[in-house]
């Protein structure tokens, strides 16, 4: 049982300090809910609804292939999807057959793609056709073993599953290529499936850390598992009973977790969207199915309430009964007007990588305080601590960093033991976020100790944006950081200092940058400056720069 803490007596009356965690799989998530629910919807997709039997016997089929394929037990798999049944296809099949699951952005360049490849030491990898030369020339690169590529138009008939055909091998030499559609319809390889323990890592999270490099994140079956869980407990989710809009990138730890895994234990249908700027689709989608709950970003929520036809009262929100907002902070205003447009609960919430996906959040009925991340789950364990030395908690009110203990906590990094040392300390995640709490147990993030930019709720890591740009020939020096965004969250700046007798232009730079860095990843802005601000070991003082360019433009 959990310590008692001043936040629990802010808990909502159905929510317990503690919880009891089964000792299953994500893939016990799929099957239990197969078991209960077999000709429910799971997800719908394009106009198109596959049931929980279907997508079981599906991931089940799959993942025999991939093992008669050779996929061994720990072998990372590249998952690199928008949101569509494919990735829960690609995700769970990897997971029957022991493998880890590499999560990736499909907009993501070669050069990004290749870095994960490469770092996680993946072996397989299940992607969009579309993709197609780009991938194959990294996995070459790479000494990946397989791709499977699948067409996202090409509708694939899950319902009919022939057991006539053999595996298709596209291509063939050191590097086995194949299409998706031919091993789905393949026959069913005389294989068993390995038992997979709930201690056994279920996927690596890229994150940038405490230090802005980005690394996975090992996340356990367990940890992922807790996380659902807790949070079905919080929002009083009810088994069978929900739609989930599933607007938020599945391949972000917070869809993948708080939409997907917590949907499919839930028995629950899945709204799945594909484009999460597409709001003709998602208010298409909420009129016509009713979802109940939906998590996203706050840039979502404000699109929404900025949508001439939502002001109009052309589209009836008033099915949605609670929304998650993470990522970045939400403003007071778009708080207020989604909540009055829904008539539901808009609560914000916090999370990182390391503890996948989330750790505090405000209550449901109980007091919800604006601008606040909210109380620590159950089970979450918390501790402000002195910014400088690590170890002496700071008093209420006061500014630290905040620890975590938890069930949802990462076993470390992939690879990374002196990152390990950094992050975790006595079991304690050092989450590099500085905070401080009030009296009756709310948490306030005052900044981040690390300089991680959050843009409309994905990462940006300054040290990769910096090194891009300094490959340029005219630039000597660079400095990135965000700066708060009303609409996304945070905005990338970049700061440089030119070569002696150098000129270069914002879209010059910037068009250097698509080259290897997705969109989100490319600087709003591109100032130049005769020096950088510095500290007297030679560290860019970004805290100056943003100051300086604050007050330059206030609005």
């Amino acid at each position: 049982m959990s310590k008692v803490r001043i936040w629990h007596s802010k808990y909502d009356v159905h929510v317990p300090k503690s919880l009891i965690y089964p000792h299953i799989t994500l893939i016990d998530l799929l099957e239990n809910s197969a078991l209960k629910f077999p000709g429910k919807s799971c997800c719908l997709y394009n106009g198109h609804d596959y049931s929980y039997r279907v997508i079981n016997s599906i991931t089940t089929h799959l993942a025999k292939v991939l093992i008669h394929l050779g996929l061994q037990v720990g072998d990372r798999v590249c998952v690199i999807f928008p949101n569509s049944p494919l990735f829960i296809i690609s995700y769970f099949a990897t997971l029957k057959a022991g493998g880890i699951v590499v999560a990736i952005n499909p907009r993501y360049t070669g050069y990004e793609i290749e870095e994960m490849i490469r770092t996680s030491q993946a072996k397989w990898l299940i992607c969009l056709q579309e993709l197609g030369d780009v991938i194959i020339s990294v996995a070459r690169k790479c000494k990946v073993r397989a791709i499977i590529f699948a067409n996202q138009s090409k509708q694939i008939d899950l319902m009919n599953i022939s057991q006539i055909s053999k595996c298709k091998i596209i291509k063939s030499d050191d590097l086995g290529i194949y299409e998706l559609n031919h091993l789905m319809n393949s026959k069913t390889p005389d294989v068993c499936l390995p038992d997979i323990d709930f201690n056994s890592p279920a996927i690596f999270q890229y994150t940038g850390g405490t230090t802005g490099t980005p690394k996975a994140a090992v996340g356990l079956h367990r940890n992922l598992v807790a996380n659902t869980q807790q949070f079905i407990t919080w929002c009083d989710l009810h088994e069978g009973q929900e739609t989930i809009m599933t607007a938020i990138p599945l391949y972000h730890v917070y869809g993948m977790v708080l939409a997907m895994c917590m949907g499919i234990a839930l028995g629950a249908r899945l709204l799945l969207i594909s484009d999460p700027r597409d709001i003709d689709e998602i208010l298409s989608q909420i009129q016509y199915y009713r979802p109940t709950f939906f998590p996203g970003v706050p840039s979502m929520y404000y699109a929404i309430t900025q949508y001439p036809s939502v002001k109009n009262g052309d589209f009836p929100l008033n099915s949605i009964r609670a929304c998650i907002s993470g990522s970045s902070p939400l403003h007071a205003e778009v708080k207020h007007q989604f909540e009055k447009l829904t008539g539901g609960r808009l609560m914000e919430g916090y999370g990182l990588s390391e503890a996948p996906t989330a750790t505090h959040c405000n209550p449901l009925y109980g007091v919800n305080k604006t601008g606040s991340i909210g109380l620590p789950l159950p089970d979450v364990d918390c501790r402000i601590v002195d910014l400088d030395d690590g170890t002496q908690n700071v008093g209420v009110g006061d500014i630290g960093e905040l620890i975590i203990k938890g069930p949802q906590v990462m076993k470390g990094y992939f690879n990374m033991p002196e990152e390990d040392k950094i992050t975790l300390r006595k079991g304690w995640l050092f989450t590099g976020d500085v905070v401080r709490m009030d009296k009756e147990g709310y948490f306030y993030i005052i900044d981040r100790k690390k300089s991680l930019i959050k843009v409309g709720g994905l990462q940006v890591w300054p040290n990769e944006v910096e090194k891009i740009i300094c490959e340029h020939p005219a630039v000597a020096d660079a400095g990135v950081a965000g700066v708060p965004d009303k609409i996304r969250g945070e905005k990338v700046i970049a700061w440089l200092m030119l070569n002696p007798n150098q000129m270069v232009n914002q879209d010059e730079i910037q068009k250097w940058c698509k080259k290897k860095l997705a969109p989100y990843k490319i600087p709003s802005e591109i100032i130049v400056v005769n020096q950088l601000p510095r500290t007297p070991v030679g560290k860019i003082l970004k805290r100056v720069l943003i100051s300086d360019y604050l007050e330059q433009k206030p609005n």
